[in-house]
């Protein structure tokens, strides 16, 4: 009360934006009580929840993942090497686009099924042995079926999905896009002993 005593004009002058001044006058009622009536009985909005986002990028199997086979890129583009990660699934098994996209491709090569995603920022993954349930130019979001895994012996161990990413021609360990990434240090090389990143 002591605040509203020492801000009659302020008060005033809200109460005539508000149109309660001309209202209270009318009434025959002071404008500050009718402006402390209006303040009362205006209901305060509640705040409102934010909607839960959709993951930009979710896993192509569903959980537990497990990694048989780490990313291992080769030293040089035309060595041998392990170009992405296989994930253990039993034949059959939904595979599920890993972000959002279109499909850049959807059929066999070499025998096996492929399925290629493109992604924006220049990104592709790609998901093998998978029997395609998409066609070439659909679009995807995280988390829709793609396919099944089909059995391909002499790959794994056991069953599992060869899941790849790239940018361009350069293959990426595809855990990054899930923040599970092996952290690899790699020399700079043609750098002389104490320059600066030497």
């Amino acid at each position: 009360m002591t605040w509203l005593s020492t801000r009659p004009r302020l008060l005033l002058r809200t109460a005539s934006r508000l149109g309660v001044r001309a209202a209270a006058r009318a009434r025959g009622v002071p404008a500050l009580t009718a402006l402390a009536v209006f303040m009362l009985a205006t209901p305060t909005p509640t705040p409102t929840v934010p909607e839960t986002l959709e993951p930009r990028w979710r896993a192509p199997l569903a959980p537990p993942i497990r990694v048989l086979r780490h990313f291992a890129p080769p030293s040089l583009p035309w060595l041998s090497g392990h170009r992405g990660v296989d994930l253990a699934a039993e034949p059959g098994t939904q595979i599920h686009a890993a972000g959002a996209g279109r499909v850049g491709y959807a059929g066999d090569v070499a025998g096996r099924g492929v399925v290629t995603i493109l992604h924006e920022g220049g990104l592709r993954t790609t998901y093998l042995p998978v029997r395609p349930l998409v066609e070439r130019g659909a679009t995807v979001r995280p988390g829709d079926v793609i396919g099944v895994l089909e059995p391909l012996p002499g790959h794994c161990p056991t069953s599992c999905l060869h899941w790849g990413l790239l940018r361009g021609d350069r293959y990426l360990d595809p855990l990054l896009l899930l923040g599970h990434a092996r952290v690899r240090l790699l020399p700079i090389w043609g750098v002389p002993f104490g320059a600066p990143g030497g």
